[in-house]
């Protein structure tokens, strides 16, 4: 398995050189928000309580871009250890268009967790997403997922109805599976179904969300939290 910390200190570094040898075809685009739960396929990573995030992505020409991501997290009242307070996300991929009505993006995407001194959380993912007139179709892979679980595979589906101008209905479906259970999961669940429906709307120049987001999981499959109950989660972000 790849050092994690050779490979942030590598994406970072890429990152930053990309950013400071911008030609004229590159595009920069930045992003912030604000949740009132962090929740991440179904599972509040906030300890079901508000976090700040952000980010930024460098875009080059014939659709290869780079970017960085993070967000507050807390994961401090939970019984498996993690402790970090923020985390950090490096991607780098590729998208195009195929067609009018079908396009593609593939890439890498690191997840770190700055500080946490608890069990393995850094881990990488491979993913590919598939837009298909207008609904998009993803899988991941990682090798070694989130808390020492091993293989993971993730399926998702997501579809966005316009009801009017600057305004959509959201809906998305994801499974996932996991080659081990117990590292954020009950010993007896290594697999659950994540979803979400909800109300997006662009207004006074910032975007505004409403979402009900939810898992098939009960408490006692994370470890005696709520984390994966569903909930109501309301986000509001900007672009740039």
């Amino acid at each position: 398995m790849l050092n994690k910390t050779l490979l942030s200190a590598a994406m970072a570094t890429a990152l930053i050189s990309g950013a400071t040898t911008i030609q004229a075809e590159t595009e920069i685009s930045g992003n912030v928000a604000l949740t009132s739960d962090y929740k991440f396929r179904g599972i509040s990573q906030s300890n079901e309580d508000i976090a700040l995030q952000g980010g930024f992505d460098v875009g080059f020409d014939a659709g290869f871009y780079v970017g960085l991501w993070a967000s507050s997290v807390d994961f401090d009242t939970n019984d498996f250890g993690f402790d970090g307070s923020l985390e950090l996300d490096y991607y780098a991929g590729w998208a195009s268009d195929i067609t009018d009505n079908v396009g593609v993006d593939v890439g890498y995407m690191y997840y770190s967790y700055p500080g946490d001194e608890g069990p393995d959380g850094d881990y990488q993912e491979l993913y590919l997403k598939v837009n298909l007139f207008g609904g998009t179709l993803g899988a991941v892979y990682s090798d070694d997922y989130y808390g020492g679980t091993g293989d993971f595979y993730y399926l998702s589906g997501d579809y966005s109805f316009g009801l009017g101008e600057n305004l959509s209905l959201d809906l998305h479906v994801g499974y996932n599976d996991l080659e081990k259970n117990g590292g954020f999961l009950a010993t007896n669940t290594d697999s659950y179904v994540d979803y979400s429906a909800g109300i997006s709307a662009s207004w006074l120049a910032v975007d505004w969300s409403l979402a009900y987001v939810g898992t098939d999981l009960s408490s006692r499959d994370v470890f005696g939290t709520d984390w994966g109950d569903d909930t109501v989660v309301f986000t509001i972000s900007k672009s740039m």
